[in-house]
């Protein structure tokens, strides 16, 4: 039982970073949306905005072959967490296409996919301690 419960913390420690970093994605993208066609002058910011994408889907990811792997009763979480990573994998295929193809329509559909990706960051640390809280309550 005391493994399970480290590998909870662990899960929710890489989700919550995971989190982080999605929030972080608005205030990096913010800082170029806001300079709308000028592009090439916050490149820098998109590469920033890139790889913290690239961080986030490697952290969910970990999180959730780590809970699939030691805490597989914990159905909610590798599930959510599996959830996590392909939508992260998505919007980061998304967030490719916008940059590298100039297919800005996209956008209409990146963001708001980012504020969905957003809720389930958050929500996932959040069950994370809930099941953890059971487990403990049950010994």
């Amino acid at each position: 039982m005391q493994n399970r419960r480290r590998e909870l913390i662990t899960f929710g420690a890489l989700t919550g970073l995971a989190g982080l970093l999605v929030v972080l994605q608005g205030v990096w993208a913010g800082i170029f949306l806001a300079h709308d066609g000028s592009r090439d002058d916050y490149q820098g910011w998109i590469d920033v905005h890139a790889r913290g994408a690239d961080i986030a889907i490697v952290l969910s990811a970990l999180a959730t072959v780590l809970v699939l792997w030691r805490v597989r009763s914990a159905r909610s979480l590798w599930i959510g967490g599996a959830v996590l990573t392909l939508v992260l994998v998505l919007e980061s295929y998304l967030g490719g296409l916008i940059r590298d193809d100039s297919k800005d329509t996209l956008t209409v559909v990146h963001i708001p996919l980012a504020m969905a990706i957003m809720a389930l960051a958050v929500w996932l640390p959040i069950r994370s301690a809930q099941v953890r809280r059971s487990l403990v309550a049950q010994a």
